[in-house]
């Protein structure tokens, strides 16, 4: 039996949040750009949550992100897909099923267009999500007469300028735009993009003022690690047991976080927030950003080559040592939250930080290390250097934890190029591909005598950290080179067991 409206009456699993059949006859409201598991797992949640609370009453046109393909999965199940939300909140475990109706149909851009453009014109729509990845937010040549468009912004200005033309340039008439895609001040981005090709496609002035004046492009910050699929195994028994097939079966961590640059007219739309704290509108959003970045990014990325040096192939095997974990944890503590370059009370850090250990215990996500290496000094220039910065702006000591950090990255990237062209690393006689743009710089680096050369090589070139020298800190190359020295002789573990 798969997973579908007519099927659900046959349905009965215990705890599962099966949904109410009145609705499938709510209003279609929001326009979406994408399928992918992120939006189905937070936007598409929150709206599933507050429509079974009545409260915005709404349901999701989806557009698939690229015009090729079909939606042959949801149109068989009508949509739905069952969210499975496990993880660790407060220190206990959690585990919520449902059955998720906030989808109403998938159109694909090339095929449906003119059925896209039609919902442009229903005064129902008040807002539209995307999630087309990063690439999505470009300036590409376009014609928004196309059917469809070729870009994104350009599929976007056609919707609102048929809408413009369908009900008059009114006040009502305007939506709320809210992009999810990974970018910084995407909504301001999209916004600029879409107004320039508006210049471009010689649109009336009077449409423009109307695009300014009553749409609101709205930054936002997504931040819930959904993995997606279950594996083959799990699947087979999930369907087993509860009885039914479901292709679109999603899982999430309990975690999550909505956070919309806007005003009361926006949080008065996006009437969703009220039920869940997740969603959080504000005239700011840059205090989660900068939370997110340091106290979950940042200690990833200090903890990363720590973890992985020691042999821990995920953050949950990794979280089950009391050594690291008490290691990540004074980090966080004594190193990172001091040191965040943005006015926050120490009470959100604290409970920021709570709820990020307790996602890197989380069981069920299967976070692989040598992943979070993934374009590693990057990372480290864009997430840890700005916290270093600040923190000899605030104190002349030697940031011992980030020091730690700082020298496990550098052994990580002792590297040299194999005959495919790849950067190897070697640990303990096991392997590892390393991806990193700058590789070649350690490749070179790690070729000196010894590690204090290594050491004052990495951190004086200029080029590498976009400019600071960070020799100068005081202590700073000394205590890197120190504990690196220490890493190569015995090892992390031994090193973090004696903090």
């Amino acid at each position: 039996m798969i997973l579908s409206q007519n099927n659900l009456k046959n349905i009965a699993v215990p705890g599962l949040v099966v949904p109410d059949e009145k609705l499938f006859d709510l209003p279609e409201r929001v326009l979406q750009f994408g399928t992918g598991v992120l939006l189905r797992g937070l936007p598409d949640y929150f709206i599933d949550k507050a429509n079974r609370q009545g409260i915005f009453n709404g349901r999701v046109v989806v557009v698939k992100s690229t015009d090729t393909g079909s939606a042959t999965d949801f149109d068989q199940q009508n949509g739905l897909y069952t969210l499975s939300i496990k993880g660790i909140d407060n220190g206990q475990r959690v585990e919520e099923n449902i059955i998720c109706s906030a989808i109403s149909r998938v159109l694909t851009a090339g095929n449906d267009w003119a059925a896209i453009m039609e919902f442009a014109r229903n005064p129902e729509l008040q807002v539209v999500i995307s999630n087309t990845t990063e690439v999505g937010i470009q300036l590409v040549e376009d014609d928004i007469h196309n059917t469809p468009p070729v870009s994104f912004p350009g599929k976007l200005l056609a919707i609102l300028h048929e809408r413009y033309k369908a009900l008059g340039g009114t006040e009502a008439s305007g939506l709320v735009i809210v992009p999810a895609e990974l970018i910084v001040d995407n909504g301001k981005k999209l916004k600029n993009i879409v107004l320039e090709l508006a210049a471009n496609n010689n649109l009336s002035s009077d449409f423009i003022n109307w695009l300014n004046k009553y749409n609101h492009f709205c930054n936002s910050m997504v931040d819930r690690i959904v993995p997606g699929k279950p594996d083959a195994k799990t699947i087979e028994i999930l369907e087993s047991v509860d009885g039914y097939k479901d292709d679109l079966r999603i899982v999430s961590e309990v975690y999550s976080l909505w956070a919309i640059e806007g005003d009361e007219k926006v949080k008065s739309v996006l009437s969703f927030c009220q039920v869940d704290d997740g969603v959080i509108i504000t005239p700011d959003i840059e205090i989660f950003r900068e939370l997110k970045l340091r106290l979950l990014n940042g200690t990833h990325t200090l903890s990363c080559a720590v973890a992985f040096l020691s042999g821990f192939k995920t953050v949950k095997t990794a979280m089950d040592d009391p050594l690291f974990a008490d290691f990540l944890s004074q980090l966080m503590i004594h190193d990172i939250s001091p040191a965040i370059p943005y006015s926050i009370n120490e009470s959100m850090k604290h409970t920021f930080a709570n709820t990020v250990l307790d996602r890197f215990r989380n069981p069920h996500i299967e976070h692989q290390w040598i992943s979070i290496s993934a374009q590693y000094s990057s990372k480290i220039k864009m997430r840890v250097l700005p916290l270093l910065l600040q923190h000899y702006r605030l104190s002349s000591e030697v940031p011992e934890y980030i020091a730690l950090g700082f020298a496990a990255f550098i052994r990580f990237m002792k590297v040299e190029k194999n005959a495919k062209g790849e950067y190897i690393g070697n640990n303990n006689g096991v392997e590892y591909k390393v991806t990193d743009d700058n590789a070649a710089i350690f490749e070179e680096a790690w070729k000196l005598d010894n590690v204090n050369d290594v050491t004052n090589s990495i951190l004086s070139n200029e080029n590498l950290w976009d400019g600071p020298n960070l020799t100068i800190l005081p202590g700073f190359e000394d205590a890197v080179a120190s504990k690196l020295a220490a890493i190569m002789q015995h090892g992390v573990l031994e090193l973090i067991s004696k903090k």
